[in-house]
């Protein structure tokens, strides 16, 4: 208990003085941009460019392992950055914000990937890619080895669920912040006076 006291505090102090207006805007502006991917829409979104850059980097990342980790990797590295750049964020500046903003950023990246993975078995989806060849779809073949390729709607269903469950939890620390923030300015402002 004394630790989520601990994590009261630290967040209670962070909060003070802060001004929530742009970081509310921000949220909005952000849970817009997620829910483009989570939404199924195959549109430009402020995500896609970092989403699309840690994915390739994520192939050439775990290259390594070999061929199926090699595939899995750029799926596996765009959510990891997007995972843990708030955690560490957080951690190393104390900015409490940088949770619900890349919690946003990781539920489109989740959407991003329903979207990819919805398409295993059609292969309609026109791909980008670093590699020379650009042939492969990496979830036809990730899904096809281990004999789930019938299964891509409904493992992109699951993923949609997930996405959607991370922007909400996502919301909860921002308003649970925000709401901090409005309360110490308000107990500031009336010390003022």
């Amino acid at each position: 208990m004394g630790d989520v006291e601990s994590l009261r505090a630290r967040m209670d102090e962070w909060c003070a003085g802060r001004d929530c207006r742009w970081r509310a805007a921000l949220l909005v502006l952000l849970t817009w941009q997620a829910s483009i991917p989570i939404r199924h829409v195959v549109s430009w979104s402020v995500f896609g460019p970092v989403i699309f850059g840690s994915h390739e980097f994520g192939h050439l990342f775990f290259a390594v392992g070999g061929g199926w980790l090699t595939v899995a990797g750029g799926n596996l590295m765009q959510l990891i950055i997007a995972g843990a750049a708030g955690l560490v964020i957080a951690k190393t500046a104390g900015d409490w914000f940088a949770l619900p903003v890349c919690g946003a950023w990781l539920a489109a990246s989740l959407g991003d990937l329903a979207t990819y993975i919805a398409d295993a078995r059609a292969m309609e989806l026109d791909l980008l890619s670093f590699s020379e060849d650009a042939s492969g779809h990496d979830w036809n073949y990730l899904l096809a080895h281990a004999g789930m390729l019938g299964r891509d709607l409904a493992l992109a269903r699951g993923t949609r669920f997930v996405a959607v469950i991370v922007l909400i939890a996502s919301w909860w620390i921002a308003i649970t912040l925000l709401q901090r923030m409005a309360a110490r300015r308000t107990v500031a402002a009336a010390v003022v006076r």
